[in-house]
């Protein structure tokens, strides 16, 4: 079981990105846009500078949403490897089997 405090800063960092993926989309677009003059573009850069660093999405891990397990997950099922053979293997998740030959 991962710490608790690491589990609750993860999910404050979902809701901030959350929050400000919009503004972080227009930022971006306009710093991306080459049509534009250099100074408008340099003055959309400073913008995202001043942005919560907690903000942009690549700060936001992903956990386990059982344990919390930060380290080797599947993230169609979201569930670490311990948890989903488990799982798996009392028939909890379904479509998913063990294999055998």
């Amino acid at each position: 079981m991962a710490k608790l405090s690491s589990v609750n800063k993860n999910e404050r960092r979902k809701k901030l990105v959350k929050k400000f993926a919009g503004k972080w989309a227009s930022l971006k677009a306009i710093a991306d846009d080459e049509k534009l003059p250099m100074d408008e573009r340099f003055a959309a850069r400073l913008k995202m500078q001043g942005l919560p660093r907690n903000s942009h999405p690549t700060r936001v891990r992903s956990r386990c949403a059982l344990t919390g397990r930060a380290r080797a997950n599947y993230r169609k099922f979201g569930l670490s490897r311990l948890m989903f053979r488990e799982l798996a293997s009392h028939g909890m998740i379904p479509g998913v089997t063990k294999s055998s030959w």
